[in-house]
């Protein structure tokens, strides 16, 4: 491990015991744990709604837009790509200037992409204002969970994750559901106008409860080389997906490549790499973990952006009714996700989690089978079974991350985590995007086309299968976390 600076005199940091050895009241802890979970918790739910009622409405804009398949999953591969570029370089600067003014910017950016992306005249407009939302939330979801970790000893650590993804499973929850009626009765836009009181209530919430701040490497020097060799690289590779199937998708995609490792290579010397490298080379646990986490994002992220293509393009359901059917998915994952939490306090948390995986994988399997004349039961009883799977998954090996490295590490390894879930999730709808382009092309999805946008659909969760196949392999295979 790398000699961990002191911090400089007169940097204001949010740490235990208070300043002068005087232990703080057991009262004002409770109290400012519970508001800081509330806060954390509300701006949790916010940006998973923003992205399932999105999910539901894409049929709405892609016939407003009169747009093909490949450019209606820009709009949602957009947003993710954005989350990916910035969350590294964020969270390090965040760690340097004071990690609820980075919370409460990103908040604030969400507010006006949100009402700005209400009033986009084309989907070029709308897909760069997905942009700008994607480096708000990128914001957000860094700092958030860094400052939710940092006030939880271990010992309840679970139970707060647990209640944090409960948040964000909420919001999973009530944006399909919600986003179809609002879609089927007022249009698609006014998802984006709803988002907005729900933003600002999250402004409120932080600004009145967060009091503490958050500088663990106030007077470092950032890693400007090494985010600016991280961004360059993961564009090139997104890039080159949308140059398919011309031969300079390949050239572009090497060059990524080489860009990446060549970030590797300088994060290894880097003095303080804006990725820590030592974080995998060092610890199995962690390592094993949160590739797991990597792929089982890959594997089931564009599950709801499927499915309702599917149900309403091909069973020909409205944007509400389909909004209820995928309610399933996200709504079990709220109810489980908190339960597998606390039992991930008392139990290894890599036996829930791997449990978790088998029941995601056998689900990812059956949506293979899925076709036209499928009653929508048989959908809502995958998808239930999907939510019970990632359920069990997602916060326990959040713990067993958590657990496996030191304190100091902790906002490092929040933003590693929250790297390689995004990474995941990009990778999830780079896999759709790819798919779409080589069995539709250049035309839009409409129940005239069923059979190709069917043969798409069964190719992704055969893709998703064997991903999630893998990640059954690397939760075994983590060992156990280490006590204390």
């Amino acid at each position: 491990m790398r000699e961990q600076k002191p911090f400089p005199a007169g940097v204001r940091v949010h740490r235990r015991p208070l300043a002068g050895g005087v232990p703080p009241d057991p009262g004002q802890v409770r109290k400012e744990r519970t508001a800081t979970l509330a806060v954390v918790t509300c701006t949790s739910f916010v940006a998973p709604f923003m992205v399932s009622a999105t999910n539901v409405a894409l049929p709405a804009i892609q016939a407003e837009f009169h747009i093909d398949a490949v450019l209606l999953s820009w709009i949602a591969t957009s947003y993710l790509l954005a989350k990916v570029i910035l969350l590294l370089p964020i969270s390090q600067v965040a760690d340097a200037f004071g990690r609820k003014k980075i919370f409460l910017l990103g908040l604030s950016v969400f507010i006006v992409a949100s009402l700005g992306a209400a009033l986009a005249r084309n989907a070029a407009e709308l897909i760069l204002l997905r942009v700008l939302q994607g480096l708000a939330i990128a914001m957000v979801i860094t700092t958030g969970v860094a400052i939710l970790i940092s006030v939880f000893p271990a010992s309840s650590r679970g139970r707060a994750i647990g209640i944090y993804v409960t948040g964000v499973y909420l919001g999973l929850s009530a944006g399909p559901t919600i986003g179809g009626v609002m879609t089927q009765a007022f249009g698609w836009r006014s998802i984006f106008i709803a988002v907005v009181p729900l933003g600002l209530g999250s402004l409120y919430l932080t600004m009145r409860y967060l009091k503490g701040e958050w500088k663990p490497s106030a007077g470092r020097k950032l890693d400007w080389t090494g985010s600016a060799l991280y961004i360059l690289s993961m564009l090139a590779i997104t890039y080159a997906v949308s140059l398919l199937p011309h031969p300079r998708a390949y050239a572009v995609t090497a060059l990524g490549l080489i860009g990446l490792c060549a970030f590797a290579r300088f994060e290894k010397r880097a003095s303080n790499p804006v990725f820590e490298l030592s974080l995998f080379r060092d610890n199995r646990l962690f390592t094993f973990s949160s590739l797991a986490a990597l792929i089982s994002y890959a594997a089931t992220y564009a599950i709801t952006f499927m499915l309702s293509l599917y149900l309403q393009l091909v069973k020909g359901l409205s944007p509400q009714s389909a909004g209820l059917i995928l309610v399933a998915q996200p709504l079990m994952q709220a109810m489980v996700s908190p339960l597998s939490g606390m039992l991930s306090d008392r139990i290894e948390p890599a036996l829930i989690a791997t449990l978790g995986m088998l029941l995601t994988a056998l689900g990812l399997l059956f949506l293979v089978f899925l076709g036209a004349a499928t009653p929508s039961w048989q959908v809502v009883a995958i998808l239930v079974l999907l939510g019970v799977g990632f359920g069990l998954f997602s916060s326990p090996n959040m713990n067993a991350i958590m657990g496996s490295v030191e304190k100091e590490q902790l906002s490092v390894a929040s933003g590693v985590v929250a790297t390689m879930r995004l990474i995941g999730q990009m990778v999830s709808m780079v896999v759709v995007t790819i798919v779409f382009t080589l069995l539709l092309g250049q035309t839009p999805i409409t129940g005239r086309n069923q059979i190709p946008f069917l043969q798409s659909f069964k190719t992704v969760f055969v893709i998703a299968t064997l991903f999630c196949s893998a990640a059954i392999f690397l939760s075994m295979a983590r060992g156990r976390r280490r006590k204390g």
